[in-house]
């Protein structure tokens, strides 16, 4: 059996003549840049989120960036982000023109770790980013906490938990802000990159909304930074009919993982994802860590599933980053998941059978029923 690490042509699939119709109306309308889509969208994601506000832009680097800026981070500033995340996490702050400070994570749910997270603050620090890591909600009441004893503001990296909810509210509608990513694979995913920024804030929303579009508030009167970071009307068209199915797909995100829970609890060599009381995870990915994590992905692979690392190098240890100062085994949790995490097919719609063939392969790894030289 061939299982891909992700699948997306059976999805497009289904979608093809809704998309196809949404393509055709945004040509005859021929309002290609912030267009009827766009409008739309921020508004059907806004509810979604239970925000007041939602802003689309290009991606979400662009919309953890220009939230720094609409709160007022810039030069001279520091950013809590945790060692462990995708490297457009700490760029957020890097691009705002202030400093990224890293803070290891909590090994449980390989989110920030809110006590190395006030280790981290000093005088210099405006700003927390949380990443819901993987779907997996942040421990948001403590970080909350957190910034507003330091009169801090928090932004929430959501563009892994699209749809997740923390003790009964959507992620990005805690902090202060909440960023998104549309690209591809995400949970709710375009066909080609977008973002966007949700908030109750409405002079933020505002600013936002000014920044994305060259700085304009009012056409020809630049009064912000003027940078480019729209969404493309053709993206909101598209994520406008994907939103519709996004519960149904974490839905079958969440039956995969406890099919996988399911198969792999009979090992205990294999540590599977964290499930918590206080938020529902919808697994943008399905990360385990197990020994010998690179002969088991040459393991898989031979035997015809997909598999990835998220991520293998921890941002401290990464070349751009070197003048940052951190050195190898400041962050021992990050660097300990970094060798040790590989992340199995997930996607909506894998199949029972699917997830059995994957899961006995790990197992008949793990156990020793194979070797594989790497």
């Amino acid at each position: 059996m061939d299982v891909p690490f992700v699948d997306l042509r059976t999805q497009h699939r289904m979608l093809h003549d809704d998309v196809q119709q949404a393509i055709s109306e945004v040509c005859a309308r021929a309002d290609f840049a912030l267009g009827q889509d766009v409008g739309l969208f921020e508004e059907e994601f806004a509810a979604l989120c239970g925000t007041e506000y939602a802003v689309g832009v290009d991606s979400g680097l662009s919309a953890l960036e220009l939230s720094l800026r609409a709160l007022g981070v810039g030069p001279g500033d520091e950013v809590i982000v945790p060692a462990h995340t995708f490297i457009a996490t700490a760029a957020a702050a890097t691009f705002a023109g202030a400093r990224p400070v890293l803070a290891d994570v909590d090994p449980l749910t390989y989110n920030l770790d809110v006590d190395q997270a006030k280790r981290a603050i000093t005088p210099k620090t405006r700003a927390i980013i949380p990443v819901h890591l993987y779907g997996l909600p942040a421990d948001m009441t403590g970080l909350m906490e957190l910034a507003s004893a330091h009169g801090l503001v928090v932004v929430e990296d959501a563009c892994q938990a699209h749809g997740a909810t923390y003790r009964g509210r959507r992620v990005g509608s805690i902090g202060h802000t909440g960023a998104f990513s549309f690209y591809p694979t995400k949970n709710l995913g375009g066909c080609g990159d977008g973002g966007m920024v949700v908030t109750g804030d409405a002079d933020v929303a505002e600013d936002i909304r000014a920044m994305r579009n060259c700085g304009q508030r009012k056409k020809g009167y630049h009064e912000l930074p003027p940078f480019n970071h729209r969404l493309d009307t053709f993206q909101a068209a598209i994520l406008r009919i994907k939103l519709r199915h996004l519960e149904a797909w974490n839905a079958s995100r969440r039956q995969a993982a406890a099919w996988y829970g399911e198969a792999l609890a009979g090992c205990p060599e294999i540590i599977t994802p964290h499930e918590s009381d206080d938020g529902t995870h919808v697994y943008h990915l399905y990360v385990i860590r197990v020994p010998d994590r690179d002969a088991l992905r040459a393991y898989l692979h031979d035997h015809g599933v997909g598999s990835a690392i998220h991520y293998p190098i921890p941002i401290h240890l990464q070349p751009f980053y070197a003048d940052l100062g951190y050195q190898p085994g400041q962050f021992p949790v990050t660097e300990r998941l970094c060798d040790e995490i590989v992340s199995l097919p997930m996607f909506p719609g894998i199949t029972a059978d699917q997830v059995a063939y994957v899961a006995d392969q790990v197992v008949a790894f793990v156990k020793g029923a194979v070797t594989v030289a790497v």
